[in-house]
């Protein structure tokens, strides 16, 4: 099913990084003035400068991946061996790892099934039972996942109430509003990413956001090897500075064609639910997700669907495989997780870069996914 056009099509909506001539004049410039192969300088100075501006934090860490950077979350907010920490059962895996890095063991905990983000009321409950108990539980790492958005002003009100400190991750989230503030700006310490896909890119790379300085003493001396282990570049901090100054009017365009691409799926491709969202939040779509959910077994299989759609260039995979199946000797499960089975067998992903089409080819892309549909269900 791969055709002369099909290639095409792909090649158009799976371009990212954009061309963009602010970022040729920067790369120039550091190649100029030789700053670009430099430890530290005035790149790095001027993103740390930025970052804290943009998600009110006092202190900004730079770091070579988010993934290194939640870790260095977990030890700035004094997770040791031994500890335990919460974690969405349906989640990235670096964040399981990162965990299990110092460690410290996960305990999963179900997500709500209409945002893929870790579910406040499975929360409550796990912090009822953990009251009847010695509870080595001293963190939670909370994810913006998939488009969807935490409500980070009850959980993190019901760590504080708890004494768990709060990891916010926001790596696929920079520019997210959430109760009027932004992802990454509400725990006791947040995470960016600006891995090669993601919105922010720099190919590799992250940061760690606090407001408090015991957290950044913290995550500074584990990463302090004689030098910094973990570094972002020069090079890398100055490619991201005009992506920075951009995002939020591209955050803008994704969020009005993903409502167009939500309404017209909707209409052409069924068993398709769409992540959801609170009324005053401003979601961002690092991924567009949707939970495909057939009514009968004989329903078009989900891998079915997306061969058949990645084979007509649309940019689309499944999601994560999740942690419900891990063992004992790896994680504790509060209950049975249902959300976070669901996820991992029925999530839907579209890639950020069709979201910065024109609404022509939004249209194009919602046709290819009902033309593909209807022929595998009939």
């Amino acid at each position: 099913m791969d055709d002369q056009h099909s290639r095409p099509l792909k090649q158009t909506l799976l371009r990212w990084p954009p061309e963009d001539e602010e970022i040729r004049a920067v790369l120039e410039d550091a190649l100029q003035d030789g700053s670009w192969g430099r430890y530290h300088g005035r790149h790095s100075e001027s993103l740390v400068k930025t970052l804290s501006g943009q998600f009110n934090s006092e202190h900004v860490i730079l770091a070579s991946s988010g993934t290194i950077a939640v870790e260095m979350a977990l030890r700035g907010v004094g997770v040791k061996t031994g500890d335990e920490v919460l974690l969405a059962g349906y989640d990235f895996p670096g964040n399981f790892r990162a965990i299990e890095a110092i460690g410290a063991y996960p305990v999963l905990v179900d997500i709500d099934s209409a945002n893929w983000c870790l579910d406040l009321q499975a929360l409550e409950s796990v912090a009822k039972e953990e009251a009847k108990s010695s509870s080595k539980v001293r963190a939670l790492v909370i994810s913006h996942l998939h488009g969807g958005l935490a409500p980070m002003q009850e959980i993190t009100e019901l760590a504080r109430r708890h004494n768990w400190a709060v990891v916010e991750d926001a790596c696929q989230a920079p520019g997210a509003i959430v109760d009027g503030q932004p992802a990454g700006s509400w725990g006791d310490v947040g995470v960016l990413s600006f891995g090669g896909s993601k919105l922010l890119t720099a190919g590799r790379g992250g940061a760690l956001l606090t407001n408090q300085e015991s957290i950044m003493q913290r995550a500074k001396i584990f990463a302090e090897r004689g030098n910094n282990a973990f570094p972002l570049s020069e090079l890398q901090a100055a490619v991201l500075g005009p992506q920075l100054s951009k995002l939020a009017s591209r955050n803008r365009k994704r969020r009005e064609l993903a409502r167009l691409l939500v309404n017209l799926a909707r209409q052409q491709v069924g068993h398709l639910v769409p992540v959801e969202h609170q009324k005053n939040d401003e979601p961002v779509f690092y991924k567009l997700a949707w939970r495909y959910q057939p009514s009968t077994p004989e329903a078009v299989n989900r891998s079915e669907l997306v061969t058949a759609w990645q084979a007509r260039g649309i940019p689309i995979d499944t999601g994560f495989r999740g942690f419900v199946e891990r063992t004992k000797r790896r994680c504790r499960k509060s209950g049975t997780l249902p959300h976070s089975r669901a996820a991992a067998k029925g999530t839907l992903l579209l890639h950020h870069p069709v979201l910065l089409q024109e609404e022509e080819k939004i249209r194009q892309v919602a046709n290819i996914l009902g033309e593909v549909y209807q022929m595998l269900a009939t």
